[in-house]
């Protein structure tokens, strides 16, 4: 019986020492702050997010604009742009580099932008319509030399060689005429005489 005590009570936790409770204390604190440092980021998203939601209001209602570009910004804040401009059915787009240089560019769907111009803001470009129309134009020439060359270089077609020739060592030169020759119809074909 004594064995039995001895192991249940050896198996029993200790009382708390000073030690633990100052690392409990410890880590309340910590979770206290990291709490608070939370809701301090949740309250900045919220507060940027009604900037975004404002600013893209007043870019809606401006009819001489047609796109805004925004300054790099972060991941996170560019996602709650985003978001932003879906809700008021704008189109937007990211573009940039490197993580910290990264942009945001807002279009009002009526003047949503092409693919070319797309393009030459991945390149970190400007879009120039100009230069993109005497590309497009510059692409449409060439083409069209393309295929007129190519045209000028087709011929009709024709076999390069005779292929009697080239199986005459199989078949022989004359082996078709004598078949052909040979040629009758007996029995074993249902013909009869």
């Amino acid at each position: 019986m004594a064995d039995l005590l001895g192991s249940i009570l050896s198996s029993m936790e200790k009382p708390p020492s000073a030690h633990d409770q100052e690392s409990r204390r410890k880590a309340r604190e910590q979770a206290a702050r990291l709490k608070k440092m939370e809701e301090d980021e949740k309250r900045k998203k919220a507060e940027f997010r009604k900037k975004m939601e404002k600013e893209v209001s007043g870019f809606i209602q401006d009819s001489a604009l047609r796109k805004k570009r925004y300054e790099p910004m972060s991941k996170i804040k560019r996602s709650i742009l985003h978001d932003v401009a879906e809700v008021a059915g704008l189109a937007s787009f990211s573009f940039g580099e490197d993580e910290e240089n990264r942009y945001v560019m807002l279009f009002k769907k009526e003047f949503a932008p092409s693919d070319e111009e797309l393009e030459a803001y991945r390149k970190g470009e400007e879009w120039d319509p100009q230069k993109a129309e005497e590309r497009r134009r510059w692409k449409e020439q060439a083409a069209l030399e393309t295929e007129e060359a190519s045209r000028a270089q087709k011929r009709p077609a024709s076999p390069s060689s005779n292929y009697r020739d080239k199986y005459s060592h199989l078949i022989g030169t004359s082996a078709a005429k004598d078949a052909a020759h040979t040629l009758q119809a007996n029995q074993s074909y249902g013909c009869g005489e």
